[in-house]
Order: structure tokens, then sequence, then C-alpha cells
């Protein structure tokens, strides 16, 4: 039995989910794949920076999300996408699990992921002073001390970033120099509340309820200490899992999928949206945003108007 939909949507995080809410309200069968729901956005156990909430859980606005794509039709399954072919005027999804569906778009919301740390009490304390987005988490640390992991300009920035709101920030590269730009390395070291711990390794959050510490070693004595922190931002890249479909689209050098401003990409019938894409800014409402503005352009090219945009007042 072939499974048919009108548009499958790989991954369910704000992008996806708001495309799946689009999709819906236009009358397409619409089927959401991924590997969890709510991605990067449902860790934080507090968001401030989404409009129309002052505050609110992660987990909890990304399920706000689910429910209201699922109200209006959209259908959602567990399981990890392994390739997209195109199938005759159509193409086909094939998963791990040997099962297969067929639509007539794709929309490729499945983000990027954070590299890890890799060490005890990462997990534990992700969303819980642990955090992988400076721009999302930097005002809850107003007049605290922080520590930021990384050598790149992403490490850099963020300190610099937090420079303005925490008391102290300790910027922790495992190398003697930073792999970033001069000027982001110059700015960074005439910030006086900016203590660059070099050569050395992060190899443990330490906290009971939220972060408390950081046990940092020396690369070269293996000597051990303790950085008493209320927070700890991992900034040491991401990687975009996007090889099951790179024989369709056209990637970037961060194997990002290239889109136009309408969300198209080199592909005819394919869309990206969100963290997957080129898009410059990471953010949960942009995600969203770029999320409607696939599903629209999907049903304009579903409706035969491809290429083409048309203006659309559907609230």
């Amino acid at each position: 039995m072939i499974n048919m939909y009108d548009v499958i949507i790989i991954g369910a995080g704000a992008a996806g989910m708001t495309a799946g809410l689009y999709t819906s309200r236009k009358n397409l069968k619409t089927l959401i794949i991924s590997m969890d729901v709510g991605g990067q956005t449902s860790i934080p156990s507090r968001i401030e920076n989404y409009p129309g909430f002052e505050e609110v859980n992660g987990y909890e606005l990304m399920t706000k999300f689910q429910t209201q794509a699922m109200k209006w039709g959209a259908e959602m399954i567990t399981g990890k996408v392994v390739k997209v072919d195109k199938k005759g005027d159509g193409f086909k999804v094939d998963l791990i699990d040997k099962t297969s569906y067929e639509a007539r778009a794709i929309i490729l919301a499945f983000g990027k992921t954070p590299l890890s740390l890799g060490i005890p009490g990462e997990d534990k304390f992700m969303g819980k002073g642990v955090s992988t987005c400076v721009t999302c988490d930097a005002p809850l640390y107003k007049d605290k001390t922080v520590a930021v992991v990384g050598g790149g300009n992403s490490a850099l920035g963020g300190a610099w970033e937090l420079s303005s709101l925490a008391k102290k920030i300790y910027l922790i590269h495992r190398r003697d120099e930073f792999r970033g730009d001069e000027a982001e390395v110059d700015r960074v070291k005439k910030q006086d509340n900016i203590d660059l711990v070099l050569s050395h390794v992060p190899i443990e959050v330490k906290g009971n309820q939220f972060v408390e510490g950081l046990v940092v070693e020396d690369v070269n004595t293996k000597k051990q200490k303790t950085l008493e922190v209320d927070g700890v931002f991992v900034e040491i890249g991401f990687k975009v899992d996007s090889d099951f479909i790179g024989h369709l689209v056209k990637r970037n050098e961060q194997n990002e999928i290239i889109s136009n401003q309408n969300c198209e990409t080199s592909e005819p019938g394919i869309f990206a949206c969100g963290d997957v894409s080129n898009v410059a800014f990471k953010q949960t409402v942009i995600s969203a945003g770029e999320g409607a503005k696939a599903a629209l352009q999907c049903y304009h090219y579903l409706s035969g108007a491809k290429g083409k945009v048309s203006i659309d007042w559907d609230h």
C-alpha cells in the first residue's frame, strides 16, 4: 500500500510544526516525520524572547505548536528519514524502519544539531544552566557568572554579548589561541569581565537542580580546577545531517540547504525552512516564520503557480 500525501514535512521543530499548521489549513494532506517534537526549542526551561509570551517553557511552547498543527489535520509519525528520491512528478521518502511514503512536495525543516561536549552533567543540566544559544538565554544571566566554551566566532561573539549582562565570563578554549577573526579576538581581550581560560578543556558540569560549577583541565599539566558558574554556554559549532537529500538539492559548505527568500531550493517541489536552511539567524521566531513561508510557497507550487508568489491574507 502506498502512503501518499500532498506534502511531507521532515522535522517537527518550530519551522516544521508551523509549516504543518499552514499546509493543513490549506487542506493539503500533510505528514510530519521527525525523531522528536520541538527540536532545540523544546530544551530550555525558560524562553523570554518569543512574542506573545513574557516567559514560557520551551517544551510547553512546542507542545502548543504540535497541538495546533494536529488540530487542523496534520499527521505525525516518529521516524528517521534515510533517503528522499524523485518518483514521477513527486517524491518518495524512505525511513530507517524500511517504511516508505510518497508526496507531491517536500518541506525540509529538520534543523541542525549543536555539537556537544560529551562530558558528565552536560545532558543532565541542559536547559537548567547549560545552553547552546547565547542570544536566547543571555538575559537570564544578568549579574551572574557564566562560562562560554569554544574558540571560534560563535564563542567569541557569545562572550562579547554576555559581557554587557553577566558579572563575569570565563571563555574556555582547548588551544592557546583562538580560531575566530582577529577583530573578534581583540574585542574580547579588551573586555575587563571576560577571563580567558586557554589550553583548558571542560570535563564535568556540576550542580544540584541547576548548574553550580564547571570542572576544567589543563591540556598540558592535566591539573584540574572548578570554576564557580551559574551557566555554561556550549559554542563549539553545529552539524547538519543533510546527506540523505544532498543528491537532490544544493548545499553550502556547512551542509545547510540553500534556499531563496521564498524557501525554494534548487529542486522544484522541495522547500527548506528554519535552521537547516541558509537563513542567517537561528531563532525560534524566525524558524516559525520561515515555516509559514515554506508552506504557503508549497501551496502555490501545488496549485500550479510554480515560481509565483501571491499575496496571502490567511490569518
